[in-house]
């Protein structure tokens, strides 16, 4: 019995993933919790395990293909079986159709094309180059030169999305003079990057976001990060409170009195939550990553600050839930740029969440101290983005002010 290799649905509003690497070749023997291959969403990379003894009798996506999840992938079996029926469409991915002859021989696959000259979409004599039949066939319709196109499919072939690429950017020049090859070359996106740019691009073109700025004073902040550091320098304390942790438990102490701040637009309602799921923007080798901290209302300002710090460190080894990366996981999200002197910024939401704080840049700014005193005080610039479809500006700008008074206010025990 031919067994189907699918790909999984990693989170609710995951509907594709992109393999970036296959372990086994068309042919090979396989078992039960082998290695197929490696896949990645936008936020995090995993391993497929065979699900089933036999032979890979059929290899039906390639490296770089994005997959629709629950899609058959490729097929497990007994030599002599028929997998058509478990084809996509009935027929294989470009990168799936060469994919068991581009790992097993160095020689130029079928669809390599030769020429004589440039012409057209045609290359020089004695230049080969490695295209997919649809790539080809898509070139020609399109009258794309090829020739100078780097493939970004396996063994550097040329796939369907680079003559796209190739078209957008053609699209781009059409009134205009191209400028010379030498003043530029072309970085392909990587796959998250790809996503991640389909993710913000349909976020702000189907939500109406506008950004309002506010800054505090950080005083008590600071003098409660110096007592952390003195404490742990005294050994009578080993958690190292950051910053970041107590700004989080000041958003957190805000939207309790902003519930609405704390929700989801869906079609025609707002769900708010009873509980607040914090999202904390991380930067990662693999791009940027939005792991929730679950009932973080819950949670003491030591606890807060583990969970951070735990939720980060999965984000970068590549290890956190799959679930707890899903805009949806979160209710409320924070980015903070403050360590790289950003003083304002338009932080982007992550749908169907209603808004997104940015913290910023520590700034020192000249305060009227009183008896015609005046000071340098530091303050924390805060770039708050909403859904003008969900929320006004008015309760906005109060949350806003909220987050800034518990701030101002902030008292460490």
């Amino acid at each position: 019995m031919v067994i189907p290799v699918i790909m999984p649905k990693q989170g609710q509003s995951v509907e594709t993933c992109i393999i970036t690497r296959w372990f086994k070749n068309s042919g090979d023997r396989v078992s039960k919790g082998d290695i197929l291959f490696s896949y990645e969403t936008d936020k995090a990379a995993f391993d497929l395990e065979s699900p089933g003894d036999g032979i890979l009798l059929d290899i039906f996506f390639g490296e770089g293909d994005e997959v629709p999840v629950l899609e058959n992938v490729a097929a497990i079996g007994d030599n002599g079986e028929q997998t058509g029926h478990l084809r996509p469409g009935g027929l294989k991915s470009e990168a799936g159709d060469r994919y068991a002859q581009m790992q097993s021989s160095e020689k130029i696959p079928d669809d390599t094309i030769y020429g004589n000259k440039p012409s057209g979409n045609i290359p020089a004599a004695g230049f080969a180059i490695k295209i997919s039949p649809r790539a080809k066939r898509l070139a020609e319709d399109k009258k794309v030169d090829f020739s100078e196109i780097k493939g970004s499919g396996p063994g550097g072939r040329i796939i369907v999305s680079d003559i796209e690429q190739a078209l957008s950017h053609r699209e781009s020049y059409d009134h205009h003079k191209a400028p010379s090859e030498d003043d530029f070359y072309d970085k392909p996106l990587g796959n998250i990057r790809r996503i991640i740019s389909k993710t913000m691009h349909s976020s702000l073109q189907s939500s109406a976001q506008l950004t309002h700025h506010m800054s505090a004073d950080v005083r008590k902040l600071l003098e409660a990060r110096r007592k952390i550091k003195e404490n742990i320098a005294a050994g009578s304390a080993e958690q190292d409170i950051t910053l970041n942790d107590m700004v989080c438990l000041c958003v957190i102490r805000a939207i309790a009195n902003f519930p609405e701040m704390n929700s989801h637009l869906l079609a025609d309602s707002l769900r708010i939550f009873n509980r607040v799921h914090l999202g904390i923007a991380v930067d990662t080798q693999r791009g940027l990553m939005v792991p929730a901290i679950k009932n973080a209302d819950r949670m003491t300002l030591s606890q807060l600050s583990a969970g951070l710090r735990s939720a980060a460190d999965a984000c970068r080894k590549g290890n956190i839930d799959p679930e707890l990366i899903q805009s949806t996981s979160a209710s409320f999200t924070i980015s903070n740029l403050s360590n790289y002197g950003v003083e304002m910024f338009t932080p982007v939401i992550n749908l169907p969440q209603v808004a997104i704080l940015g913290v910023c840049a520590i700034i020192n700014r000249p305060v009227d101290l009183g008896n015609s005193t005046f000071g340098f005080v530091p303050y924390i610039g805060l770039s708050l983005t909403y859904d003008h479809r969900a929320i006004d500006g008015g309760p906005t700008t109060l949350f806003l002010r909220e987050i800034k008074k518990q701030i101002e206010n902030f008292n460490y025990k």
